[in-house]
């Protein structure tokens, strides 16, 4: 295996992994500020335990989350040197912005909100749970500033062999970056909603604190459903915008070869890659000038076009990127998605006739759907990297430019088979903690709490 291929992989296994934490925490720190905000504007007890209960699995997958980011930004410079240089004067801006104006600030915070609680005035604490969620959610945007400029390069000029940034409001406004950031923060909030739903549905199986639980379930099926059907719907405009500024990448996601007007839906296909063909497929005609257009007409160009175009604009080179990993990310992307929205839906029909709890396998299908948004969020991320490839920016570089020269194979294979096991003994770790903690129940929480205990024990955790 090469250098390219390892790093790759490397850059993979870790990005995935570190953002199996950011959604939960994305929508986690709101609905831990609405629950606070609602306990001080109503004195009801429940809502300051409500709090505690949901914010201990918070800081657990905070700080998860911060340990396995930390590793992404030694990788720039260890196995993407030539990325770092090429295009470090750009991307290198918004990341030491969310550094020092967003994680600092939610950093600062969330000390406030562990410590305070009963010594700070209650609106100055909810006040801090509330700064966590602004800057949690802050931080997400700067990391899609820079991560949009390598879909979408804007603000930019080369310059002896480098991209250099002359508009930095243009990287603030990139198109990008809003058709991208609320779809990344909805998801985010859809995770929240579906990991307090299944939580609170175990605990609503074992009969333990059913008003507790319940009222919880509420909130996280209110939230996830709000959340849910506002991500479907800025998918689709997402959809659209990317079929212009990237219609390679939506052509892979559709598996679509020949340019069609009006271009058929592929519902199910059976790829060859290599002979550019679908040996099979089920389609829906119309349909995806339909997802495209809004209406069942329109050209929409296919894969086959698209790179004769690029040939003719960047020179020779496969310009097609892995269309079977693209087409069913996509596919599994878009599956959850309608699952979580039929299962939010159902759960708000028991739920007004108060048979919830009387349908106990329901429970525990919620239980097993906390992993839905984890899956949809996986393999969107997928879809939108690798259907970005060759590209590591888009027509400005590719990958094979981007990774370091002077590291080995050999070197890049032991650090992944290190990170990999590192990786997975803290997964161990962080599936003990969050089991651990979810299994007990509000009045536990003098026993074996996170949040009001001393400094000491709590930096322990943190």
């Amino acid at each position: 295996m090469n250098e390219l291929l390892l790093a790759r992989w490397q850059f993979g296994i870790t990005t995935v992994y570190h953002f199996l934490f950011v959604p939960l925490t994305l929508g986690l720190t709101v609905l831990l500020a609405l629950m606070e905000v609602t306990y001080v504007r109503t004195g009801d007890e429940t809502y300051k335990r409500m709090t505690k209960f949901w914010g201990k699995l918070f800081l657990i997958n905070f700080a998860m989350g911060v340990v396995t980011g930390i590793v992404q930004e030694f990788q720039f410079g260890m196995n993407w040197s030539g990325y770092s240089r090429f295009v470090g004067d750009i991307f290198g801006a918004p990341l030491a912005v969310e550094a020092l104006a967003a994680f600092f600030l939610e950093s600062t915070f969330i000390g406030l909100w562990i410590f305070g609680w009963d010594k700070l005035p209650k609106k100055v604490h909810a006040a801090a749970i509330c700064l966590v969620a602004f800057a949690t959610n802050l931080s997400a945007f700067w990391i899609l500033v820079a991560n949009s400029f390598m879909q979408a390069p804007v603000g930019y000029v080369l310059r002896n062999g480098r991209a250099e940034m002359t508009d930095f409001f243009a990287l603030l406004t990139n198109p990008y970056v809003w058709h991208q950031f609320p779809h990344t923060i909805l998801s985010g909030f859809t995770t929240a909603g579906f990991f307090v739903m299944g939580i609170s549905a175990y605990h609503l199986i074992k009969k333990g604190y059913p008003d507790f639980f319940r009222r919880s379930f509420k909130w996280g099926a209110t939230f996830g459903l709000i959340s849910l059907v506002l991500v479907l719907g800025w998918g689709h405009v997402q959809g659209q915008y990317l079929n212009e500024v990237q219609p390679m990448k939506m052509a892979a996601a559709e598996a679509l070869w020949d340019t069609a007007d009006p271009a058929p839906f592929a519902l199910v296909a059976l790829i060859d890659e290599k002979n550019q063909t679908n040996q099979a497929e089920i389609q829906i005609p119309q349909f995806l000038s339909f997802l495209t257009y809004n209406q069942f007409s329109g050209k929409v160009e296919g894969m086959k076009d698209l790179q004769a175009q690029y040939e003719a604009q960047y020179g020779p080179g496969n310009y097609i990127p892995p269309v079977t990993t693209v087409y069913w990310s996509f596919r599994i992307m878009v599956a959850a998605g309608l699952l979580m929205l039929f299962l939010a839906v159902y759960a708000f029909y028991l739920m007004k006739k108060g048979s919830l709890e009387r349908k106990p396998w329901f429970l525990k299908v919620m239980l097993g759907a906390i992993l839905l948004p984890y899956i949809a969020n996986t393999s969107g991320w997928l879809m939108a990297e690798i259907g970005r490839q060759p590209w590591i920016v888009q027509g400005l570089q590719r990958v094979e430019e981007a990774v370091s020269p002077a590291v080995s194979a050999g070197e890049v294979l032991a650090s992944l088979l290190g990170f990999t096991l590192l990786y997975g003994i803290l997964a161990v770790v962080d599936v003990y903690l969050l089991r651990k903690f979810a299994k007990m129940g509000p009045g536990d929480e003098e026993e074996a709490s996170l949040l009001g205990t001393s400094a000491k024990e709590a930096s322990l955790w943190i």
